[in-house]
């Protein structure tokens, strides 16, 4: 009989085993309930002239006698531990009777759930159970776990205890004891050596993983509370000193090499050019089915041997998670077996993954393990992605404080069937092996999710984007999402993890159960996918939220928890999945995942004295709940490794932020009274919102009337949540924030007809998409008509702007652009979108000539006429002349012939050597011949930033018009660029000569050594004139520090930055982290002492020396203008203006 059918939760009678256990003290669901709400009450005081002193004796002696302090009294903490033993057991005694050795059991029939032997490709049973007792497997760490449990009068922990000694002895006595003799052989066969294929994640994380947790038990190196056995220095991992137990069986690591059996068999999965495994392996003959693995090169005629399946190809098609989480079981084996070949190829498929992040971070769900490319352009948290981001940070957790690992493989001599994938890639670099590596990955890849796919609208949850631009791609959340709060929790990211958790919280306190999909925009049950098959992700982000805030709440959300599964999963043979959550249907299965951590998790909420719950060690739960460590050798040292070797092909670096979340923050002291943060949350109701669990009632949901208790509950409908929260938990007023719901606008521009007759702006007539993908951050719009804009009001730090979030039914991610040529927004003059002069951000142009035929001749002529016999510039004045910039014309010249001369080799061309000199003089001295050149022009575009204070003078009016595009190469009006005249004058610290202002229209300045304002003092008076002074450019160093001699202010230009040509970045002298603004503080004054009667234009720019050179010996400087979109006096960030060029 099975252990739940003997005693009550409540130590009650012996109840029938047909039916479930009642609850010892029944609360009514909040469905049931009046929508009323009763504030809690605590202490009674009559208003007498004794009532301050009986106040003051309640805060003296403690609020610990208030049952709000008190939270959840430890008799019911220890009713609610002992309900969990019972449900694991119902489940565990039911599968052990029933349905061992075989992996699963059919609680509704009651009968063994076995591989589908009829239909090969029914995946959803055959990848999971590969005949190896798979659910034994993945229930011992939780009975190693109970084995700890407080004594009691039922002698759970040592009764536990057992039952994983006598589990241990059932596995080994089917499949062997690891071993090459006679002792090799089970029951069922020698180790896993099955004709079963199986899936290679499924098979690592449940099966391989539950067994090295057991071994890792049973030897000690995991605490269960009595058990002690002996530890020998010398032993050896694969066969240590026998342990002998109480049940007659002697553990010397038969578990350890029953796992190294299994992932040896795993080993031709990995055989990919990728990295990334085949997502399936058959445990006896590896991977027949996959015909272009390089196993089949390296081993002629393997392709046709036993366990090739007839019919279509077999997919290659694996996950994120799939690939990339086999880290932690893996490096474990390695570690216990001294075989370093798992771990290299687990960390090789999980880098193989993070490698192919797209431009803005992400990771998609679906990868091709043969070809390495994603196969969808889905970016979730959930299904597909869900444990590679638990992967990184918890292999950062347990490689932490363990040396590198050896990565000299040497195979043994009778080694014949020995398999190393790892020789078809280079090793992997010590950076790649270390911990520091992987929490890099898990700070880049949570930062990229925090900007493009967590949303605080209604409430804190992540949407699922596009991979490539992070747009939103579907509303939905799945259940497998759930586990994301838990990971946060270990990150330190204890206030995203809280907020996000309650969403699902909420969910399950609608559906009693989470469905494998929720619909956020129809709030209800995504596409009829409102399965539950007893998942855990739920009640494990529970747990780790408890352990981090010991916030009692989360213990009535596990009890509201454990009542659920009680009341709509129990079967007289054990526990069944539900098939839909709206109805109840249950589903004739107990996956091993129940036992393994759902139940485990649940345990572990309710026992906050467990051993695990205080180990100050290095160890993990795996994405299946099997607890991890790798043992200390006597002589580790922990290393330290610098990041900056990382070779760029695999720069981690997308988001970069020093203040990375690297510790844990201390649990928040408890409210007073009720004892509880969360329960006073303010954004508690938002949640509950988004459910409408105001509206729900038991009708609705057909989920029947609960018990009524006769002891204070909380009375409302649905709104607060969990069900379990009793009244004295609530808080003592119903205050909540705003609901952040940011405004949106839709503009609808009129058709090209509707703009001839003339009217609105914008109408409501929808055309063609007139959209135009340039990258993947930027879509070009072509023209106006019919065009659709949905924007959207966002706080910023400092203030608001609008952001598009969608054009013609194009959802935009949060870092995506629309570009609008400013020839076609014309004359439109329209409050809601409404064409803008930057006054902060402009374009500083210069052109340079570059002679491509002349090698060695340097550029210094300004007296030229193009090759059209234009004339482009004037002579140049005298100024200070150096080296530098000497050679940075020099520079210039070879970098553009260098990229010419590929261009013209890649089109099989030649450059025209007989063309008519464009600079009369400027041959060899004494020759009156001129010499045939190629002269080319190169313009260089700089972003600068206007000056601001009250010294500040407005820029001359130049512009280039709209619809003029200067182009970066070849031919230009010479009116564009009208400047024609520079003049470099160092830190201008010193008043400058006469003919600096009077014959330049641009002096070149040095940031640093005296103010801004004192630089423009020492610029002589002048007449001003076309020919005269026009502007003064300071250039400033990249990421210069403030000098204490200069005033600026910071803005943020780098936002509207575009850059020039990808080689031009190689070389160009631009600032791309942001500018300053030149703070001039004081009226504009002549050397002389006199305030100047024509203050003069300044704009900065960065790029340092080499900025500085360039401007000096530049043909011709110009000054484009920016533009902007508002709309109601607010900027729309992501609309670009630009000239009609490539954005």
């Amino acid at each position: 009989m099975d252990r739940s059918s003997l005693h009550g939760g409540d130590g009650s009678e012996p109840r029938a085993p047909s039916r479930p256990r009642s609850r010892p003290r029944p609360r009514p669901h909040p469905q049931s309930r009046a929508p009323s709400l009763r504030r809690p009450s605590c202490i009674l005081i009559p208003w007498s002239s004794a009532w301050l002193l009986v106040l003051t004796l309640v805060l003296v002696l403690g609020v610990g006698h208030c049952p709000g302090a008190m939270a959840m009294r430890p008799d019911h903490v220890r009713a609610l531990r002992r309900e969990t033993v019972e449900m694991f057991y119902h489940g565990y005694d039911n599968y052990m009777r029933v349905a061992f050795p075989e992996d699963e059991l059919r609680p509704v029939s009651c009968i063994p759930l076995t591989r589908d032997p009829k239909n090969p490709r029914n995946v959803e049973l055959n990848d999971v159970l590969g005949n190896y007792s798979l659910t034994l497997i993945d229930s011992l760490s939780t009975l190693a776990i109970i084995a700890s449990a407080p004594p009691d009068d039922l002698g759970t922990g040592p009764k536990a205890l057992a039952d994983f000694q006598h589990g241990v002895a059932a596995l080994v006595e089917q499949y062997g004891d690891g071993q090459p003799g006679p002792s090799g052989q089970g029951l069922r066969g020698r180790g896993f050596d099955v004709d079963s294929k199986v899936q290679v994640f499924e098979t690592v994380i449940r099966g391989l993983g539950g067994l090295l947790s057991a071994h890792l038990f049973a030897v000690g190196e995991l605490p269960i509370t009595g058990y002690h056995p002996p530890r020998h220095p010398d032993d050896d991992p694969m066969g240590p000193h026998p342990i002998l137990w109480p049940n007659g069986f002697t553990y010397d690591g038969q578990l350890l090499r029953l796992a190294l059996d299994l992932g040896q068999r795993l080993l031709p999965a990995f055989y990919t050019k990728t990295g990334m495994p085949y997502p399936r392996v058959n445990l006896r003959h590896g991977i027949p089915f996959y015909m272009n693995s390089p196993l089949h090169d390296a081993t002629p005629g393997a392709e046709a041997g036993s366990g090739a399946t007839e019919g279509p190809p077999e997919i290659t098609e694996t996950c994120s998670a799939g690939a990339g989480s086999l880290v932690l079981e893996f490096t474990v084996l390695s570690r216990l077996t001294g075989d370093p070949r798992f771990e290299q190829l687990a960390k090789r498929a999980f880098w193989a993954v993070w490698y192919r992040k797209s431009q803005i971070g992400l990771i998609g769900a679906g990868v091709d393990a043969e070809q390495g490319h994603w196969i969808g352009a889905f970016s979730v948290i959930g299904a597909g992605a869900d444990s590679f981001f638990e992967y990184a940070l918890k292999s950062h957790i347990l490689l932490s404080g363990h040396e590198l690992p050896n990565r000299t493989t040497l195979p043994p001599a009778h080694g014949r069937d020995w398999m190393d994938p790892n020789t078809l890639f280079p090793p992997l670099s010590d950076i790649e092996n270390s911990p520091a590596a992987f929490l890099e990955a898990w700070h880049h890849a949570h930062a990229a999710i925090k900007r493009h796919l967590y949303s605080e609208r209604d409430h804190p949850h992540y949407e699922n984007v596009n991979l490539w631009t992070g747009s939103l791609a579907t509303n939905w959340v799945d259940s497998l999402g759930a586990y994301y709060s838990g990971l946060l929790v270990l990150a330190g990211e204890v206030e995203e993890a809280i907020e996000t958790n309650l969403l699902y919280t909420a969910i399950w306190t609608r559906y009693s159960a989470l469905p494998e999909r929720w619909s956020m925009k129809d709030k209800t049950v995504e596409g009829g996918l409102g399965w539950w098959p007893l998942r855990p992700e739920f009640i494990e982000s529970t747990y780790h939220l408890y352990r981090a805030t010991k916030d009692p709440w989360y213990l009535y959300v596990g009890e509201m928890v454990l009542r659920d599964i009680t009341r709509r999963c129990w079967t007289p043979c054990g526990w069944a999945g539900l098939q839909n959550v709206l109805d109840g249907e249950k589903s004739d299965r107990m996956e091993s995942f129940f036992l393994g951590e759902t139940a485990k998790y649940m345990y572990l909420l309710f026992d906050d004295a467990h051993p695990l719950n205080s180990l100050d060690a290095a160890y993990v739960f795996t994405t299946e709940g099997h607890p991890l460590i790798i043992p200390k050798e006597k002589a580790t040292h922990k290393l330290h490794h610098s990041m900056s070797g990382h070779p760029s092909r695999t720069d981690l670096t997308v988001y970069y932020d020093e203040d990375y979340t690297n510790t844990c923050p201390a649990p928040p002291t408890n409210a007073p009274l009720t004892g509880s943060n969360n329960a006073a949350r303010k954004d508690i109701f938002h949640a509950a919102r988004m459910l409408d669990l105001h509206l729900l009632s038991d009708s609705h949901l057909g989920l029947g009337a609960r018990e009524i208790s006769s002891e204070p509950v909380a009375e409302s409908n649905f709104t607060l949540y969990p069900w379990t929260l009793p009244a004295e938990m609530l808080p003592d007023n119903g205050v909540c924030s705003k609901v952040y719901q940011p405004l949106e606008i839709t503009l609808e521009f009129a058709s090209n007809a509707q703009q001839a007759v003339g009217g609105s702006t914008f109408n409501f007539m929808l055309g063609s998409q007139n959209l135009e993908r340039l990258t993947a951050d930027r879509i070009r719009v072509s023209s106006l008509s019919s065009l659709k804009v949905t924007m959207r009001l966002e706080d910023t730090s400092s203030d608001q702007e609008w952001r598009v979030v969608k054009v013609n039914g194009v959802p935009l991610g949060r870092d995506e652009f629309i570009v609008l040529d400013r020839t076609i927004l014309g004359d439109i003059s329209d409050p809601r979108f409404n064409l803008v002069r930057d006054p902060v951000i402009v374009k500083l142009q210069h052109l340079h000539h570059v002679d491509l035929l002349q090698e060695n001749a340097t550029d210094t002529s300004k007296d030229n006429e193009d090759t059209q016999g234009q004339e482009i510039s004037t002579p140049l004045s005298e100024q200070p002349k150096n080296d530098t910039n000497t050679s940075r014309v020099t520079e210039i010249r070879s970098l553009v012939k260098s990229l010419l001369n590929r261009v013209v080799a890649s089109l099989d061309l030649q450059v025209p050597t007989g063309l008519p000199t464009a600079f009369p003089g400027s041959g060899s001295s004494g020759s009156s011949r001129p010499r045939p050149t190629l002269p080319y022009n190169l313009v260089i575009n700089q972003t600068a930033v206007t000056s601001t204070g009250i010294g500040s003078a407005p820029l001359p009016p130049v512009d280039v018009p709209a619809g003029a595009r200067i182009p970066e190469f070849g031919p230009l009006p010479y009116t564009l660029l009208p400047w024609t005249t520079i003049y470099a004058a160092g830190d201008a610290c010193t008043i400058l000569p006469e003919a600096a202002p009077r014959d330049h229209q641009v002096i070149v300045i040095r940031r640093g050594g005296c103010s801004f304002s004192a630089k423009l003092a020492h610029i002589p008076a002048y007449k001003p004139s076309g020919r005269s002074l026009q502007l003064v450019v300071i250039v400033s160093d990249e990421g210069e520090d403030d000098d204490e001699n200069d005033n600026d202010e910071h803005t943020d230009a780098n936002a509207w930055e575009h850059g020039g040509p990808d080689y031009y970045r190689q070389f160009a002298a631009s600032s791309h982290a942001g500018l300053i603004r030149p703070l001039l503080d004081e009226v504009q004054m002549t050397p002389g002492g006199i305030q100047r009667r024509h203050p003069i234009a300044m704009v900065m720019v960065g790029g340092g020396d080499a900025a500085y050179a360039e401007l000096a010996v530049a043909r011709r400087v110009g000054v484009t203008r920016r533009y902007y979109i508002e709309s109601q006096g607010v900027r729309v960030r992501n609309i670009i203006v630009d000239e009609g060029g490539a954005a």
